[in-house]
């Protein structure tokens, strides 16, 4: 094996295992959150049960809008440094924009709140405190996620979302035999899981420290590098701290970034949220937006345990382009998409045979669900965990604007479609839609993909 071929190669099986430890974590964390939903739908009546999904919805509509950008932020950039041979990076730009961010949830929640509390949770104030503290608690959880995603460790990010799904199931549990009773203490399990969750940062810190204690000591003034020979081989030890110091993330630089995957996850939650709220607008069965809430739980389920295999490929692609590892680069989105492909073709022949069964038994509902309708749902959901692939590869090759624009054509489209009276069922038209939609973003984020391998097979 040549030297060159080396760092690839434990390159590969460092994102193999991480996407392996992850998988194990968030797939049961993906359980949970089934679990905690079909419980909820149990132990409460269809009403209330409705409320929690719309606190669900609301919540994570904003976490992810404003909290996953910085996650991605910090996971892209310690990647590509760590790649380059820095051990050294600076948290003061992610944190003030992370605080931004927050601050200015607080104040919108709080300017707000009678229009969220009369409107959305039909005037359960405490609905709305849950939303709030939940919120707020999540802004440490991702940049939590983001930093030990970006240092590979993959076992602790695993950790702590377990625990942050066990956590809000132990509440809904506690309703279940009786210990606590009400919507309300169903929901301050969605309110306090990511401050649970926040005690593997402890360890986290503990294990980097470690790392650092026994790493080998750098000469005092020496470049911020690994290999500090190589680098007083070059310009002289001046020119490589330029170099550093131009590498470090500014904060237009890191707004900027963080401003296009919001977009970007804006686009994703309209994918997945829109037609909830389309339902819960417009229907004059007020069950209705839950029923269609739990059909794409179809899709989330798998998402969420995707986000093992997306949290791990994007250090892992970020660490290829950095150091030109082209072919290595197409063969782990080659390899991710063809599993995923695998996947979805399971899920949705298994939707195809006993889906409606086994959705009445997991919701306790009297609605008839469409075979084929489950069916499309999880064709759609193996479309957009390949755009979730192909949309790592993007951010990893400087491509986040253009995949941004790919994210909100579809999920505009998908919007366009379920205000259209096409389709005379909500469920069904909610079903067909996503399958639609997800498929136009895997097409255009495919041509976006394979536009970048070209250009980087070009000769500078």
């Amino acid at each position: 094996m040549s030297a060159s071929s080396a760092p690839s190669g434990r390159a590969t099986r460092s994102y193999g295992s991480g996407a392996r430890v992850l998988s194990i974590g968030i797939a049961a964390t993906g359980l949970l959150t089934f679990a905690y939903f079909s419980l909820a739908s149990h132990v409460l009546n269809p009403f209330q049960a409705k409320r929690i999904d719309l606190l669900w919805t609301v919540m994570f509509v904003t976490i992810s809008v404003i909290y996953r950008p910085i996650e991605q932020l910090l996971s892209r950039t310690i990647a590509d440094r760590r790649a380059r041979g820095h051990v050294q990076h600076s948290l003061r730009v992610p944190i003030a924009i992370q605080g931004g961010f927050a601050l200015t949830f607080l104040i919108l929640a709080i300017a707000l709140r009678g229009e969220l509390v009369d409107h959305v949770f039909d005037r359960f104030g405490g609905l709305y405190d849950v939303l709030v503290v939940g919120t707020v608690a999540y802004a440490a959880s991702y940049f939590a996620r983001g930093w030990l995603a970006g240092h590979q460790y993959f076992a602790l990010y695993g950790g702590l979302v377990l625990l942050e799904a066990f956590s809000r199931v132990c509440f809904v549990l506690a309703v279940a035999v009786g210990l606590a009773e009400g919507q309300l203490a169903v929901a301050l399990g969605i309110g306090a899981a990511p401050l649970v969750s926040l005690i593997i940062v402890p360890w986290a810190f503990a294990r980097r420290r470690g790392e650092r204690r026994d790493a080998p000591q750098v000469p005092r003034g020496a470049p911020e590098i690994e290999d500090v020979d190589a680098a007083l081989a070059g310009p002289g030890a001046e020119g490589v701290q330029e170099a550093v110091a131009a590498e470090e993330l500014s904060m237009q630089r890191g707004s900027h970034f963080a401003l296009v995957v919001a977009s970007i996850m804006v686009a994703e939650q309209i994918l997945l949220n829109a037609a909830v709220l389309t339902v819960d607008a417009t229907s004059v069965d007020r069950a209705l937006a839950g029923v269609v809430f739990n059909v794409l739980l179809i899709a989330r389920a798998p998402l969420q345990l995707f986000q093992a295999i997306q949290t791990s490929l994007l250090p892992h692609l970020t660490g290829l382009e950095a150091t030109e590892g082209h072919d290595a680069f197409a063969r782990a989105i080659r390899v991710t998409v063809l599993a995923i492909a695998g996947f979805a073709a399971t899920v949705s022949l298994g939707l195809l045979a006993v889906g409606p069964v086994v959705m009445r038994h997991l919701f306790g509902q009297a609605f008839h669900y469409n075979r084929f309708g489950l069916a499309a749902i999880g064709i759609g959901m193996g479309f957009h965990l390949a755009s979730g692939a192909l949309n790592q590869s993007a951010l990893a090759r400087d491509q986040a604007r253009a995949a941004a624009v790919c994210w909100l054509f579809a999920a505009l489209a998908f919007v366009a479609w379920m205000i259209s009276p096409i389709v005379h069922g909500q469920v069904l038209r909610a079903e067909l839609g996503y399958a639609g939609a997800t498929a136009v973003l895997a097409l255009t984020l495919t041509a976006l993909y394979r536009r970048g391998a070209y250009a980087r097979l070009q000769p500078a």
